[in-house]
């Protein structure tokens, strides 16, 4: 049986990431491989249901530690319910957003240690991507692009400015510091643009 892949696409709120990750799906389901297109928080039962806790409400309902808590509890019901079994079946994984997020809004944005978060990621066994492709984008243009498209899940967005900022500065350093496995693409490009660059990484993997 063929192996699977494990991509990841990260990035700050409006860079395109759901854009990107249909386009992605559809040119790999063209090439004939099977894939699980998928996103956190949510992906299983479980885990959608922890996301409405997450991303509705008002933008303190829950402390950055609270926060990252619940993510662990969904990303674990994820991983065993849709992530593992996907990959143990040789399908390629797509998932929209993983713990670089939590790493970039409950770390460096919410003030949790980094040593809490590598311990909840130890603790459920969370795996590493195999491939993470970061979309860059100013946070005033993206949030300009966001707002009012989800209104029911617009949590995050509520947040001010320089809380949005640092998110970006922290999934600039994750690439830049991973480049192995990450991948900085300019999200301000077109949408055709974007998918060729990340095209070009996911290829790669094969």
């Amino acid at each position: 049986m063929e192996q699977g892949r494990f991509i990841t696409l990260e990035g700050g709120e409006g860079t395109g990431k759901s854009t990107l990750a249909r386009g992605l799906a559809e040119a790999l389901r063209v090439k004939g491989r099977e894939v699980a297109l998928t996103r956190e928080p949510g992906g299983a039962p479980g885990a959608d249901a922890i996301r409405a806790l997450l991303v509705s409400g008002d933008a303190n309902r829950w402390s950055a530690m609270e926060e990252a808590l619940l993510f662990a509890a969904a990303r674990l019901n994820h991983l065993n319910h849709t992530i593992r079994p996907a990959l143990a079946r040789g399908a390629w994984v797509i998932c929209d957003r993983y713990y670089d997020s939590t790493r970039a809004y409950q770390v460096a944005a919410g003030g949790l240690a980094l040593s809490d978060l590598l311990a909840l990621n130890a603790l459920i066994g969370a795996p590493p991507p195999d491939l993470t492709i970061v979309l860059d984008l100013d946070p005033t243009l993206g949030l300009a692009r966001s707002r009012g498209h989800e209104i029911e899940e617009d949590r995050f967005e509520k947040k001010d400015i320089a809380f949005h900022q640092k998110v970006r500065d922290e999934f600039r350093a994750i690439a830049r510091n991973e480049p192995q496995r990450c991948a900085l693409i300019d999200a301000s490009e077109g949408a055709p643009d974007v998918l060729r660059l990340a095209l070009a990484r996911v290829e790669a993997l094969s």
